[in-house]
């Protein structure tokens, strides 16, 4: 019974005929118009219908089960999808950022429940889910999301994951990047067999490293898209140098930035350059890790969280950073949805070539994210916005101080030697 649903699962062209492409979508990003609620019924319809028709094949719930659900869910927002970059890679409009679901920002989940999250995730239409292989305890992020995919249809995903930073043996160490052929390809296989799949999506170097010409590290990913084992190459946090010289060996689909309203220092060089080469932009912490959900202001920072030690979540910056808060929930109010809502639309509306990567282990919090599709923005509400959330108002640095090394600015690569 298991064989046959998995083989009854709709292809991609399937998908894309209930989801249609981005050319159509009536979605409200990059100031399009928003989505007809009429198609927008019809679609989620289509949609959940295989959805629960499967849940049902696997004995999860009845066909009368099935049919409430369906009724119930088909009002909601599915997410449109596009093309990211100009090689060919399409996913959701929103992705989802799997670092929290191991406790990054507080108690990790069980496998049960974050396999739920993601479940989740993906009947609303999110497909695009990002990992790492340093995400977790003993690579423990690629391990679940590997579990989780077991009960997806596997050509409806696509798996972003990511190599480059080494620690001692003790684990105790700073993180150091490495980009050494023999070690991209080590890195690879090991992603793979955690993830239980024959090839990744997407993957992405995710710091440079300074001592190793970018082409050596990339001409090694080439080798692994020609060999089957990758089908787009990524880079993250590199600088304007190292992304045209990447380019220039092989293709680069995306380029991964942390982006949001507080953290802008992409935007003169990056963004442009990206555009210019038809590389996509993958936002990581486009709510501000947090803060604009109201992190540190209206509720304390977990104990357990990596944000004990980032310069921005401090007690004496949090303080001063309160009034940043304060003022995009006024700007909330007037565009009726929440801080957490507007951070991510504004993010959104960036432009189409633009897919942020909220995550969260609730699954409240997902739905809020995916509904902040439906917020309309025009050009002066943007504008508006930039005005009163300035990055120069921030108190504290956006990385902690041993990342801050590894940042996009200090990421060019040495020239490789001609023989």
């Amino acid at each position: 019974m298991l064989l046959a649903c998995v083989q009854n699962s709709p292809s991609s062209d399937e998908f894309n005929a209930v989801v249609g492409p981005n050319k159509d979508s009536k979605v409200d990003v990059d100031r399009n118009k928003s989505l007809d609620s009429t198609d927008a019924c019809e679609t989620t319809r289509a949609f959940e219908k295989h959805q629960h028709l499967t849940a049902a094949c696997y004995g999860e719930v009845t066909e009368r089960q099935a049919a409430a659900m369906e009724d119930e869910q088909a009002l909601q927002l599915l997410v449109p999808r596009v093309k990211l970059g100009a090689q060919g890679l399409e996913v959701s409009k929103l992705g989802f950022g799997c670092f929290g679901l191991t406790g990054a920002y507080g108690t990790a989940l069980d496998d049960e429940a974050a396999a739920a999250v993601i479940e989740h995730a993906f009947r609303r239409g999110v497909t695009f889910f990002d990992t790492s292989d340093i995400y977790g305890p003993h690579h423990a992020n690629e391990i679940l999301l590997g579990k989780a995919l077991k009960q997806l249809p596997r050509e409806q995903v696509q798996v972003a994951t990511k190599f480059g930073l080494t620690r001692d043996a003790s684990g105790g160490g700073a993180w150091t990047p490495c980009g050494r052929p023999e070690y991209v390809r080590a890195c690879c296989e090991a992603s793979l067999r955690r993830l239980g799949v024959d090839c990744i999506d997407l993957y992405y170097q995710h710091r440079v490293d300074t001592t190793v010409p970018i082409e050596d590290t990339v001409g090694e990913l080439k080798k692994l898209v020609e060999e089957g084992k990758v089908k787009y190459i990524g880079l993250s946090e590199a600088s304007p140098d190292t992304i045209r010289r990447a380019h220039a060996v092989h293709p680069v689909a995306a380029v991964q930035m942390e982006w949001s309203l507080w953290s802008r220092d992409i935007e003169p060089q990056i963004v442009p350059l990206c555009r210019e080469l038809g590389i996509g932009i993958v936002p990581y912490s486009p709510i501000g890790k947090g803060f604009f959900g109201g992190r540190g202001v209206t509720e304390q920072v977990s104990a357990e969280s990596n944000l004990q030690r980032h310069p921005r979540f401090s007690a004496e910056n949090l303080e001063k950073n309160r009034q940043i808060y304060l003022r995009m929930e006024e700007l909330a109010k007037k565009n009726q949805c929440s801080p957490a809502q507007l951070a991510l639309s504004w993010v959104l509306h960036q432009g189409d070539d633009v897919v942020p990567i909220p995550g969260t282990t609730k699954i409240n919090n997902l739905d809020a994210n995916i509904e902040s599709l439906k917020v309309k923005l025009t050009d002066e509400d943007l504008k508006e916005i930039a005005s009163q959330i300035r990055e120069e108002d921030v108190a504290g640095a956006r990385q902690n101080t041993s990342f801050a090394p590894t940042n996009w600015n200090y990421a060019d690569t040495p020239r490789k030697q001609s023989c």
